[in-house]
């Protein structure tokens, strides 16, 4: 990363020269198992064809988290982790491909708006996804990242009507986030049948380019995923529950998140 690029800059580039037929946004609970694995998971991660990185901030009520996510999220905690130790964490991260802090609504608002993005430009992470920020209550966070071109990257959900797409169309910065299904995060055994509709739909009313995520855990998924229209491909849970299996039987929490890129990543070659 140079001094002259911003987090829009990296996020746009990531996209614009992923590997794949779409973007690999793998995604990483900061903290789980313990800060310094963490950050080997996502060098791991860079070395396997991930593209960007989704990193997570721990918090105590994930409302948008399925079990997996939330598990390793409370894990984290009670090891110590906190805002400042992620931060920390994903300015390493980001010396080796854009980071996309994922932070719940509370430590954003505890810090502030103005600060919370400083401190992401300061450290070179490029964008955030706040899950529990509407759009009608957005308007002081995204004035804050636009000032230091950190992307707040919005979601969108297969209920979002298209009066409401048009809305977060006009303010979406860096990628959409499109969450496949009704619910939580977790593994399913297929993507949901109206993915390319929904896709279309919002690719039709963004500026930027448009992510599917939720569900999606298996390199087939992930082709499916980009095959139906997605320009970014984001997986979560399949990964923390391989690096949670990896610690419970002692073997190397990065490595094994490393085949599941992999996997992922040549799926989406083809």
């Amino acid at each position: 990363m140079t001094r002259t690029e911003t987090g829009v800059d990296r996020i746009a580039a990531a996209f614009a020269t992923a590997k794949g037929r779409a973007a690999l946004m793998p995604y990483l609970m900061a903290g789980f198992p313990d800060i310094e694995t963490s950050v080997a998971i996502a060098t791991a991660y860079a070395e396997s064809g991930a593209d960007l990185v989704e990193l997570g901030v721990p918090f105590s009520d994930p409302l948008a988290d399925g079990p997996v996510i939330h598990a390793a999220a409370t894990d984290a905690l009670a090891a110590g982790a906190n805002l400042h130790a992620v931060l920390e964490a994903g300015q390493r991260i980001a010396e080796l491909l854009p980071v996309v802090l994922m932070c719940y609504a509370n430590p954003l608002f505890a810090r502030g708006p103005e600060r919370f993005a400083a401190e992401l430009a300061e450290r070179g992470i490029s964008g955030l996804i706040v899950p529990d920020l509407p759009l009608e209550e957005s308007a002081g966070v995204l004035a804050a990242c636009d000032a230091q071109q950190i992307a707040l990257v919005p979601l969108v959900a297969p209920t979002t009507p298209d009066a409401r797409l048009n809305q977060i169309g006009r303010i979406a910065r860096g990628f959409v986030y499109t969450v496949s299904v009704t619910g939580t995060t977790g593994e399913r055994a297929a993507n949901t049948p109206d993915a390319g509709a929904l896709l279309a739909r919002v690719k039709a009313r963004s500026p930027v380019p448009v992510a599917l995520g939720f569900g999606i855990s298996t390199g087939a998924q992930a082709a499916a995923a980009a095959d139906a229209g997605a320009d970014g491909v984001i997986v979560g849970s399949r990964l923390v529950r391989a690096v949670a299996e990896a610690v419970q039987n002692g073997s190397d929490p990065a490595s094994t998140a490393a085949s599941v890129v992999v996997e992922l990543a040549d799926a989406l070659v083809r």
